[in-house]
């Protein structure tokens, strides 16, 4: 009996101890409503880039990173460029890579942040909240950036991108990724976000990826989650979505692969820039279910030894 109480101390400290050095940070439904209630909230009219509701959205993301130990890449988190003659900008967080030499290979986690501003009137509401498109995917995001702040846990380096002027033409992330590019700097990957805020249904993967075909994401993305979170949307392909989101200008540039996440299916969402894209419509508990279950392959994906995924080779 003594014997045995020896080995449950032994175990119940091991078990502290790899829950001390793994330092598990769970991402709560609440923590998501928060941001996406925010960013999609009347008050900012919209987050139509140039706008003072887009510019609240930007200090609030840029608060959320101070708050979280997140730094700026750059010499502030705004990464400046003008539409149309108005101001527009980035907003960028940056985790050093943990490894003395991955640090010097980057992945970047991204979602646009601005949305269409107005659409047309149902009864007194003309304001295209953009809960969905993209609020749900900037809480992505900066939950992530929680994440790996939290737990020192990414042995590649890691920028936080949140895009304006998607909904203009991708110009933001074109910006970014010329800049970049003209940086040098080693882009290993780009995961980007876009419309998660309600789960699919009848599938049996957790979201599509686009492009599936232009690398082995999805396949590793699965193998590192242990499940398949990731799977294929002929649609995806039809409606061309691999070259309509803030992905493509990096694939663009860098050539490696960048490919969008999304749960948006066509089937399952009827208020794609229409006033009724509400926080009200989202469901956050699944929103907490994909960040918890897309965490642990990123992770594995910022931290393998080799640069496990790659782009598949051009078919004739």
């Amino acid at each position: 009996m003594k014997h045995l109480k020896n080995i449950l101390g032994i175990c119940l400290i091991s078990v502290l101890v790899f829950s001390c050095k793994t330092k598990e940070v769970v991402i709560q439904a609440q923590e998501v409503d928060d941001i996406v209630t925010y960013l999609a909230s009347d008050e900012l009219k919209g987050r139509d880039t140039g706008s003072e509701g887009i510019e609240k959205a930007a200090t609030y993301i840029e608060d959320y990173f101070k708050s979280n130990g997140v730094k700026p890449y750059f010499d502030t988190y705004r990464d400046s460029f003008t539409v149309k003659g108005k101001n527009a900008f980035n907003v960028i967080g940056f985790i050093e890579g943990t490894d003395p030499k991955l640090k010097n290979e980057f992945v970047i986690i991204g979602a646009h942040y601005d949305h269409i501003g107005f659409a047309k009137p149902v009864g007194n509401d003309s304001i295209a909240n953009g809960a969905n498109d993209n609020a749900a995917g900037v809480g992505t995001v900066l939950t992530m950036a929680k994440y790996f702040s939290k737990t020192k846990s990414n042995k590649r380096s890691i920028l936080f991108t949140l895009f304006s002027a998607e909904e203009k033409g991708l110009l933001g992330s074109k910006y970014l990724a010329e800049t970049l590019k003209a940086k040098n700097i080693d882009l290993y990957l780009m995961l980007n976000y876009e419309m998660v805020g309600v789960p699919l249904v009848g599938k049996d993967y957790t979201a599509y990826v686009t492009g599936f075909d232009k690398s082995n994401l999805a396949e590793k993305m699965n193998e590192y989650a242990g499940k398949k979170i990731a799977g294929f949307l002929p649609k995806a392909g039809e409606y061309r979505l691999f070259m309509r989101s803030d992905n493509y200008a990096f694939f663009k540039e860098f050539n490696v692969p960048c490919q969008s996440f999304s749960t948006f299916d066509f089937t399952n969402f009827d208020h794609y820039h229409k006033v009724g894209d509400e926080s009200a419509a989202m469901d956050f508990n699944h929103m907490a279910t994909f960040v918890n279950t897309f965490i642990p392959a990123v992770r594995k994906a910022v931290n393998a030894d080799t640069k496990e995924i790659k782009l598949n080779a051009p078919t004739e």
